[in-house]
This record gives structure tokens, C-alpha cells and sequence, in this order.
């Protein structure tokens, strides 16, 4: 019950958000057309705003970006653990455009909202597209924006780190941009791949130190690809054993949404309870197939 609850709310409250932000954004864009950034901060408000109304999730940012990061394009890469990261990743307080698969542009009104607001996209696979989408690409990065991208190409089955590809650290090189690693940890369990719900969980992203690539050629991409994927995963394992309590996780913004939730939960939990054997028993039952 409690899930399932908690689930509704979320996605109503996803749902006003984006019908709300949408007119919002098509405004900014028509009055600013080329000012990406402007565009991009919008976007990225709507990820912190919507973040808001899960009181499932609750989110953290650890670490410094570096002190030209609003001057300077950095190819920011983090690992992938669920459709969770991007509202997470939206707290962070710099702006950058985003390279994701072309089918979520398509996708009713979010879609829309990621074109609004400048994200890149890509059809994995087809030639035609990569080329469109690096030419975008490497214009963003000589404007001094930056890229934000997940070297694995795809979310985590299990929350465990995957294999890097290598089209972000070809672009650093090519680019002469430095890498910014970004680490991600728990949104695996906010949106599991292939789930519909929304599970409860402290998620965290850390932003490590930048790694340059002045000097590095094409022939350097290996090696790049491999230095970065250890240092994530070097801090993806220090961060899970330095867990901190629960109650430190809980933003201040996040009472107002939780507070709501738990009205409804007491609400639902107020009704008569059943107290014939065969129905407790289907109560039961019910318990198993949900946690299962």
C-alpha cells in the first residue's frame, strides 16, 4: 500500500510539473532562442523541481567543481544507474548540454521539454547520426559549454559499474577538453532498469577532480578510458563504505512533499482492516509479490 501510495503521488506531481514547465521553457526559447545556457538552466530547474516531488528519493551532491567551470567546456562523464540520474545530476549548479539516445526525444512532452532546452541526441549505431551529433558536439564545447555524458551507453542492470565506450574521451581529445568524472551511487535503486516504480533510496553523486587531456592523441583514448573508469570506480566503492545516516540525506525542500505522502498513507492506513483468516492470509501474499 504504502508503495503504491507513494508511487501515485509521485507520478502526479511529475505530471503537473511537466505540463507546467513546458509552456514555461517554449517561452524562454522563443524569447532567447540562441542563448543555450539560459535554455539549459530551465531544463535543468525542471529536474531539480520534479526531483522534489518524489519523497522516496532523497538526494546529495559531495565535492567541488572546478572554479572554471562556468568559463571552461569539460566532457563531464558519469557512470549510469537508472533513468534517476539525470534528476539527480540536475543538482548540479553549473550548466551543460547532454547527449542522450534519440527515442527520449521522442517521448511526449519530456521529449519536447530536452529539445527545448538544447540536449543533444544520437541513434546509437547509425553513422549519419553520430556524425550530426559530434559536429553539435564539438560546436558546444568551442562555445565553453559543457558535455554531460555516460561512457557505459546504457543504465546498469544491477547498479554495478559497466564498461566504458569511448566516443566521450575521443571528443575530450579532439576537443582539447579536460574529463570532470562525476560518480553516481544509489539511483539504481530509485528506478530499477525495467521497473516502473519508484523505489526509496539515498543516492549521492560526488564530483571528483578533472583529468586533463592536453598532449593526449587519438591513440591515448584507451588508456584515458581505462584511468577515468578506476577513479569512478575507486570512489564508487569508498562512497558505499562511508555510508552516512539516513536522517543527514533529508533536503529541507523535501518536507513539503513527504509531509503530504504521509497524510495520504495515514489516510489509507485509517480504513478497517479485514480480520477473516482467508483474508489476511491474501494480505500476505500481497506483501511477498510486492518486496519479490
Amino acid at each position: 500500500m504504502r508503495r503504491a501510495v507513494l508511487g501515485v503521488f509521485t507520478y502526479v506531481g511529475f505530471a503537473i510539473l511537466l505540463l507546467a514547465w513546458l509552456p514555461i521553457l517554449g517561452v524562454v526559447t522563443l524569447l532567447d532562442r540562441h542563448d543555450i545556457r539560459r535554455r539549459g538552466r530551465w531544463m535543468r530547474k525542471f529536474g531539480r523541481a520534479s526531483a522534489r516531488v518524489a519523497p522516496q528519493w532523497r538526494f546529495r551532491i559531495e565535492g567541488r567543481p572546478p572554479a572554471d567551470i562556468e568559463r571552461r567546456a569539460y566532457v563531464v562523464v558519469a557512470n549510469h544507474q537508472s533513468t534517476a540520474d539525470p534528476w539527480l545530476l540536475s543538482s548540479l549548479r553549473w550548466d551543460m548540454r547532454w547527449i542522450a539516445k534519440a527515442s527520449l526525444f521522442k517521448a511526449p512532452v519530456i521529449g519536447w521539454l530536452m529539445r527545448l532546452g538544447g540536449d543533444l541526441s544520437v541513434v546509437r549505431g547509425e553513422g549519419a547520426s553520430v556524425k550530426v551529433m559530434l559536429a553539435e558536439a564539438r560546436a558546444t564545447l568551442a562555445r565553453g559549454l559543457s558535455l554531460m555524458i555516460f561512457p557505459e551507453g546504457t543504465r546498469s542492470p544491477d547498479g554495478e559499474l559497466g564498461r566504458f565506450k569511448d566516443g566521450a574521451f575521443e571528443l575530450a581529445i579532439a576537443s582539447g577538453a579536460p574529463i570532470l568524472p562525476v560518480v553516481v551511487d544509489g539511483t539504481h535503486h530509485c528506478r530499477p532498469k525495467g521497473s516502473w516504480w519508484f523505489g526509496e533510496a539515498d543516492a549521492v553523486a560526488k564530483v571528483l577532480s578533472p583529468i586533463p587531456t592536453t598532449g593526449l592523441t587519438l591513440a591515448d583514448v584507451p588508456m584515458l578510458r581505462e584511468q577515468v573508469r578506476a577513479t569512478i570506480a575507486t570512489e564508487l566503492v569508498r562512497l558505499r563504505e562511508a555510508l552516512p545516516p539516513v536522517a543527514a540525506l533529508i533536503a529541507p525542500d523535501m518536507a513539503l512533499p513527504a509531509a503530504v505522502a504521509a497524510a495520504m498513507l495515514t489516510a489509507a492506513s485509517a480504513a478497517p482492516k479485514p480480520t477473516s483468516a482467508s483474508t489476511e492470509s491474501g494480505a500476505r501474499g500481497d506483501d511477498i509479490g510486492e518486496h519479490a
